[in-house]
């Protein structure tokens, strides 16, 4: 196996477990709060990563355009975590999770029209069964 993939698969588990905990934390305040207080906890947290693991040479290789598109990437993450955390607030995680997921079919699509990504007869056929799993699970009662 590629050493990406355990990397991957971690992000997963993480990312798995980050929705039912921050749906027990947002027990008698608004999504909202939830939002600020978790991104003000990140923010201190990832600071703490990259005092420890990042060297510091590396800070100076990075360049305007570089700051930029990660700029635009931190605007759709937020915008991406207000919908998250108002859809959390008032639904089922396990729900809102796998819709939540359906960003990779997003992710398929635009790898391939900006970066030149390769689609092929899995990719395809992988995406169909996530939006199956999504039709399925969201239909399903509560």
């Amino acid at each position: 196996m590629k050493p990406w993939i355990y990397d991957a698969v971690l992000a997963a588990a993480f990312a798995g477990a980050t929705g039912v905990v921050a749906k027990i934390g947002l027990r008698g305040i608004s999504g909202e709060v939830g939002l600020v207080v978790r991104t003000g906890m990140i923010t201190a947290l990832v600071a703490l990563f990259a005092a420890f693991a990042v060297p510091r040479p590396q800070f100076r290789s990075l360049a305007w355009t570089n700051a930029g598109w990660l700029g635009l990437s931190a605007l759709l993450a937020t915008c991406s975590w207000i919908f998250y955390f108002r859809a959390l607030k008032v639904g089922d995680v396990s729900k809102i999770a796998l819709i939540d997921k359906t960003g990779i079919l997003v992710a398929v699509v635009l790898g391939w029209a900006i970066l030149g990504e390769e689609i092929t007869w899995k990719t395809l056929s992988g995406g169909g069964l996530i939006l199956a799993g999504v039709y399925l699970i969201s239909q399903s009662r509560s």
